[in-house]
């Protein structure tokens, strides 16, 4: 018995012994486990700041002094001077604008076109100099941008823009819808039909797909421009830009309520639209939170089944009705247009602009305008079994 005693008492001391041992074992690959784990990383204002895109604001400026109300509103709104550089272009070799640019000092970066010799044109295009100056303008900033600089990306705005409170929160928030589909290819703060009557204010979230490349104000990716540049044109380069053939069947994003103003009437177009549309551009002054709210709807497919049933399924209408109803309260309504005469008579009657380049009105997407009249939704429509633009309506 006491033998029996003695070996049991060894075992489950030996035991013990194993217990101890198998917890120390734990305890040591714990402690190597904390150590191999890296702490997470600390979220700080500074690193949230580090991680957003670098998105440079290319100014295109030539000989008017007046760039400072352009520069003066970037510099006010831009929430980051490190995500948002300003990049001031400047064609002309204009004293006092240069003087003005350099007023900034540090604030902004000051390069200057260097070849400022007149361009050989073709006789009927005499007139047109200018436009040949700007083309060649453009090419060589926008190459700075993406070749000398290495940016990713780039707003544009000209020396005769003002922009609104949100226009880098807009900007900042539809970027990555941008960089992620394939069928937009721009975002531009402008609405052509923009007129303060035309638009809806209190809605000033509204954005929309818009096959009419609107520029002013407008933002590209380096692959955009790796693609036009070994064709950029030597002039008219913006009308160049909504020709088919460039396009490519992509869209841009426009608001409901333009994110730029123009307050140049005097420029190589001599004041052309100016008075009759652009001045009356309603400038957008409410903020709004672009970069918290959901932009998926802008997504091809979901827009044009959303948008494509909301202009279908709202009543079709004459445009006598409409001019004559106050509208306030009522739903949305349809104008339908069946040809090229009866889109531009109709586009001229509402005030809409009512010029076509390839086909493609302002602000349209698949043919359609939307815009407001007398306080009511309206969408200026094609059929629907629309099937595409026709160039020959120009």
């Amino acid at each position: 018995l006491p033998a029996q005693l003695l070996r049991l008492a060894q075992d489950a001391e030996a035991e013990l012994r194993l217990q101890r041992d198998l917890l120390l074992q734990i305890q040591r690959l714990s402690r190597l486990q904390r150590q191999k784990t890296p702490k997470p990383p600390q979220t700080t204002a500074a690193a949230a700041e580090a991680e957003l895109p670098v998105i440079p604001v290319l100014v295109l400026a030539c000989d008017r002094s007046s760039v400072r109300r352009c520069l003066d509103k970037l510099l006010r709104y831009r929430p980051s001077a490190r995500r948002f550089p300003v990049i001031v272009s400047q064609d002309c070799g204009h004293a006092e604008t240069a003087r003005v640019i350099a007023s900034y000092g540090p604030a902004v970066a000051h390069i200057r076109q260097p070849d400022l010799s007149d361009i050989a044109v073709p006789p009927e295009h005499r007139k047109f100099q200018g436009y040949y100056r700007i083309s060649r303008h453009y090419r060589w900033a926008l190459g700075q941008v993406f070749r000398t600089f290495r940016y990713r990306a780039a707003i544009v705005v000209e020396d005769d823009l003002e922009v609104a409170p949100d226009f880098f929160e807009y900007f900042q928030a539809v970027f990555p819808l941008l960089r992620r589909d394939p069928s937009l290819w721009c975002i531009s703060a402008w609405n052509d039909n923009g007129k303060e009557a035309m638009v809806d204010a209190g809605r000033a979230e509204l954005l929309y797909r818009t096959d009419f490349f609107p520029g002013l104000g407008w933002l590209l990716l380096a692959e955009l421009w790796d693609e036009l540049e070994p064709k950029w044109p030597p002039a008219f380069w913006d009308d160049w830009m909504r020709q088919p053939e460039q396009r490519r069947g992509r869209a841009c994003v426009r608001p409901e309520v333009s994110r730029t103003m123009t307050f140049g009437r005097k420029g190589v177009s001599h004041g052309q639209f100016f008075d009759q549309y652009l001045k009356f551009i309603k400038l957008n002054d409410r903020f709004v939170p672009f970069t918290q709210l959901d932009l998926s709807y802008l997504k091809k497919e979901e827009y044009e089944r959303f948008f494509l049933q909301q202009v279908y399924s709202a009543p079709e209408v004459k445009i006598e009705e409409l001019q004559k109803d106050a509208g306030r309260d009522l739903g949305a309504v349809r104008l339908q247009y069946r040809g090229r005469d009866s889109f531009k008579a109709l586009a001229k009657a509402l005030g809409l602009m009512d010029d076509l380049k390839s086909g493609v009105p302002r602000a349209g997407y698949r043919g359609i305008v939307s815009f407001v009249c007398r306080g009511r939704r309206v969408f200026l429509a094609p059929p629907s079994d629309w099937t595409g633009y026709d160039p020959s309506w120009s």
